[in-house]
This record gives structure tokens, sequence and C-alpha cells, in this order.
């Protein structure tokens, strides 16, 4: 069953995390925050909607992170549940697909309790002050990838915010799989392991 994001707080702070990263190094919010913004998304290696959006996730942090747009990528799914998330092959999907940004390991998915994540992908941008401007979609794909030349929401959204501080009142919540949460520690006290 897919879930979707609920819609932005604007001005909501973002919460900080010191998580490892693929690559062997440990990041917090501020290590990768960027001078006119961030991106956080939550993804993880499994999803047949972070499969279908991958290549552009790629394509769209690559311009923005050239723009002064901090981005990275958390994974905060049930590795024991869902082997193919595990830290092992998040490294083999982040090398596999060129992230050019942090992807990082919330093991005990404090982080996605913090930002109230729900699914993968879901998307938090903000804006020089960490203030919340964007909780929507990367852009119409679902489990497949949209037309070539659909609009990039996300991409539009945070180069606003680059410029403005401000994001677009109007925005599509993002949806996706639901995150998979450990036994017992599903902050929306439904049952683990939903769709996907």
């Amino acid at each position: 069953m897919a879930a979707q994001a609920p819609i932005c707080d604007f001005g909501w702070k973002a919460p900080d995390f010191e998580l490892p990263g693929v690559d062997g190094k440990t990041y917090t919010f501020d290590d990768i925050a960027g001078e006119k913004g961030t991106v956080v998304v939550f993804i993880c290696n499994h999803c047949p909607y972070v499969k279908a959006i991958v290549d552009r996730l790629v394509r769209d942090a690559k311009e923005l992170m050239a723009n002064g747009i901090g981005f990275v990528a958390i994974s905060s799914n049930d590795a024991e549940q869902y082997p193919e998330d595990s830290f092992e092959n998040m490294k083999k999907f982040a090398e596999k697909h060129g992230f050019p940004f942090p992807y990082l390991y919330d093991e005990t998915q404090e982080v996605a309790k913090r930002y109230g994540a729900v699914c993968t992908p879901d998307f938090f941008g903000f804006n020089a002050n960490r203030e919340l401007q964007y909780r929507g979609r990367l852009d119409e794909s679902r489990k497949e990838p949209a037309a070539p030349d659909a609009r990039r929401e996300l991409f539009e959204a945070m180069m606003q915010v680059a410029e403005t501080g401000q994001g677009p009142k109007d925005q599509v919540p993002s949806m996706g799989c639901s995150i998979k949460w450990k036994p017992g520690n599903d902050p929306f006290s439904l049952a683990a392991g939903r769709g996907c």
C-alpha cells in the first residue's frame, strides 16, 4: 500500500542528526547544509517509487548542489525485514547510481521519527534558515517514471527557495512506499511492513 506525505508545514525547523554515510564518514545537518537551502530526502533501495526516479533525483541534486542547495538522502528502513535495504546494499545502490550527495543510514529510525517521514521518497526542502519550504514530490512519477518533459517540481521549488527563501504555496505531496518501521517502532501506530 502506498503512503502519502502530508502538506508542507511552512517554517518548521529542520531537526539535526548525526548519521553514518556509505562513504565511511559521519554527517550532521550542518555538514550537508547549503548556503541557499537544503534538501533532505528519505529513500531506500528496494522501493519501486524510488527506483522510478533515482536517475532524475541524481540529475536534479547535481544541479541544485551547483546552485548552493545542500542535498542528502537517508534510509531508515528496517533492514532485518528488508535485507535489500541493508547498509552494505546502500553502498552498492549509491555507487550504481552515482550519488553526488551523502547517503546516510538511520538504523534506530529516530531521525525519520523526528522529521515525521512517512514514505520513500519523502522530500523536505529547507531555506537557508533551516525553515521548511517544500514537502512536495520530485515530479509526477509514480512506480513508473513520468514523461521525459514532466515538470521538475522539486527542482523548480528549491530554485525558488534559493532565490527568495520561500517555497511555492501549491505543492503536490510525494507518494511512495511506507517507511518500513521496526516492530513496535511505528510512530503512526499502524502495522509495520505495509506495501511495497
